[in-house]
């Protein structure tokens, strides 16, 4: 295949070459040839009702070819005749046709009105940036971002006569009761979150509550103690020193192993990583590398949903990879495969399917992505970090045909997703969500060892001596591998089972009361596992005041865009607030409805945002302010 395209590839240049020359050194000669091979298909024309195939060849080989020939013949020789004028032709063609056919595959793979729009709304931002660039402008923006940063360092750092700093290292060592008395001391000072420390819990935001979408994956109290017993047992270990440690060594590969059988590939490969986005980062280096040594392309790029994980993004702007971003069907969620289908190029190193997205909660179809990936010989990596040890498990809870709601129409069923689906080469999954391990685990894997070859990074000439490693990192927390061990086994298989019918249950609980009750608004798509978003069909509720509203009652909700939504990623804290989510969510929404304050921090970030070409240029500004904040002592 690596052949053919760069055959044809050469063949077109040759065409555009010579098309280009023709009119450079064009004379009599040319132009009586031109005249020839013009008359005689235009008589092959007139006759094409008696013409018959013979008579097409006859014509071709005695006036097309020979004239071709005689305008080729033509164009060497006056091309012989001064070679110097000529390679600076052939320069000039070649920049010429490689930005030709870069245009055109962008185009293509965007669409002619979302490139205009693009350059339009580039143009635009630039012309307002200068602007703001002027002394008034630049005066009022400067004004407003550092009354942000104001409020984000309020709500962040302590201040305060009370509030002790710790800007450099004690003269004398601290004993461990005077350690643990400074961090009850902090916990005070900005509110506790804790677990067994409820003096000073209304001050800041409290996890236990069950308010907070995602982020705190809490397998109990009695997991936890298993695990900080495991973090205290290997606190020391790093498996960059495998003959140091090395049951830290066989505990990692044992992690990989069982997640190579629930996403039935016992025979494939993996390692693990830090968390989702640097398994994420991993792939597409991986692929990046393996395009580069087995098709030679060192411009690569890769397709990936509107809806896919930002960490894609990111990995992309690391390693060099040019993105092809494609929307989604505003019904299914489920990114638009014909235009998958116009962004593959020779250049194109991966697709990216989601089980499920960030977003909305919704699947990709990867059947269909898995056979675009096949034909054309290229990677596709399907995001499973927050499907994780959720998605494995619901076909064995029964949940994985979704339901039947009232219209008679299938909700939430689970689509094949894992390696059983030919295509599919390499999954991400996050232990540390619903695997319940702790936070800085994931794993990535491969369907076979040699793909994950790429991933490695080995000098071998190094002076420090021979270094490899499988991953970002050189050396890593072996504690965080025997706590995500630990976890595994002490949970088991029933135990995951178990997790994934409450929680599943407890989204599409969720998700029916918003259906059913809530008419303002709708869930988006077809979410089959644990998170559930929503949005707003009545022009009178702005879903970002929502949830706002839903914030001042201690729900912690995520805001997307595309359309303007919230999403709540349910655990198993949620189970027992789900009627509560409910009640407050119908209060919320007629609070929007009737009184909006337009005030809150989803309204104006979000706001913000959408409010001109440079709305996301401020609030990166903003999202660096707050960067900056995390980092004040």
């Amino acid at each position: 295949m690596l052949r053919f395209l760069s055959l044809l590839n050469a063949f077109f240049f040759t065409c555009f070459a010579l098309a280009f020359e023709r009119v450079r050194v064009s004379g009599a000669t040319l132009t009586g040839t031109r005249r020839v091979i013009v008359h005689a298909l235009q008589t092959t024309i007139e006759n094409i009702g008696t013409v018959t195939i013979p008579d097409v060849i006859a014509t071709v080989c005695s006036t097309t070819i020979p004239g071709v020939t005689t305008a080729i013949t033509a164009v060497v020789e006056r091309s012989i005749a001064s070679p110097v004028d000529t390679l600076k032709s052939l320069l000039l063609y070649y920049v010429l046709y490689t930005y030709g056919l870069k245009v055109y595959r962008h185009v293509r793979a965007r669409g002619l009105r979302r490139c205009v729009c693009e350059n339009v709304k580039a143009a635009a931002k630039y012309i307002l940036l200068l602007f703001l660039a002027l002394p008034p402008g630049r005066s009022k923006v400067q004004s407003e971002l550092s009354e942000v940063r104001r409020d984000i360092e309020k709500k962040l750092v302590p201040d305060g006569a009370g509030v002790e700093r710790h800007l450099e290292l004690p003269r004398q060592g601290l004993s461990l009761e005077r350690i643990l008395k400074e961090m009850e001391r902090m916990d005070e000072e900005m509110g506790s979150n804790n677990p067994g420390d409820d003096k000073h819990r209304a001050k800041g935001v409290d996890w236990r509550d069950g308010k907070i979408s995602g982020a705190v994956y809490h397998g109990g109290m009695e997991l936890t103690r298993v695990i900080v017993a495991a973090l205290e047992r290997y606190a020391l270990a790093n498996p960059l020193h495998p003959d140091v440690f090395p049951a830290i060594r066989k505990m990692e590969a044992e992690i990989v192993s069982i997640c190579l059988r629930l996403f039935h590939i016992p025979g494939g490969a993996g390692t693990m990583t830090s968390g989702g986005t640097e398994s994420i980062v991993m792939a597409v280096k991986t692929y990046r590398d393996w395009a580069r040594t087995v098709k030679g392309i060192t411009e690569p790029e890769m397709v990936v949903p509107l809806t896919a994980h930002a960490a894609f993004d990111k990995g992309a702007a690391y390693m060099g990879v040019k993105v092809h971003t494609i929307p989604v069907d505003p019904v299914t969620r489920k990114v638009d495969m014909k235009r998958v289908r116009r962004a593959i190029n020779p250049n194109t190193i991966m697709l990216v399917g989601s089980a499920i997205n960030f977003p909305d909660g919704n699947q990709d179809d990867i059947v269909a992505l898995g056979q675009l990936a096949s034909w054309h010989d290229i990677g596709l990596h399907v995001d499973c970090c927050l499907g994780s040890f959720v998605l494995p498990f619901l076909e064995t809870s029964g949940l994985a045909d979704g339901e039947i709601d009232a219209e008679g129409n299938v909700r939430y069923r689970l689509e094949p997703f894992d390696f059983r689906v030919k295509g599919v080469t390499s999954i991400s999954c996050d232990t540390h969500k619903y695997g319940f391990a702790p936070k800085g685990s994931s794993v990535i894997m491969y369907r076979d060892a040699s793909l994950r070859r790429y991933q490695y990074y080995v000098n071998p000439s190094w002076t420090g001596g021979v270094y490899a490693s499988p991953s970002l990192s050189g050396s890593r927390p072996g504690s965080l591998i025997a706590g995500t061990w630990a976890a595994l086994h002490y949970i088991g298989s029933d135990g995951y089972l178990a997790s994934c019918k409450s929680i599943v249950t407890c989204a599409r609980q969720i998700a029916n009361a918003i259906t059913a009750s809530i008419p303002s608004l709708y869930v988006l798509g077809s979410p089959p596992s644990s998170v559930v978003a929503f949005a707003s069909r009545d022009t009178a509720v702005d879903v970002y005041e929502v949830g706002d509203a839903m914030a001042k009652r201690g729900w912690h909700l995520n805001a997307i865009t595309e359309p303007r939504g919230l999403h709540i990623a349910c655990t198993k804290l949620t189970l027992a607030v789900v009627d509560t989510f409910v009640e407050d969510l119908k209060a919320c929404v007629e609070q929007a409805r009737l009184a909006p304050e337009g005030k809150g921090t989803m309204v104006a970030l979000y706001g913000l945002g959408s409010s001109s070409p440079v709305g996301p240029t401020l609030v990166g500004e903003v999202a660096t302010i707050f960067l900056d904040t995390l980092y004040q002592a």
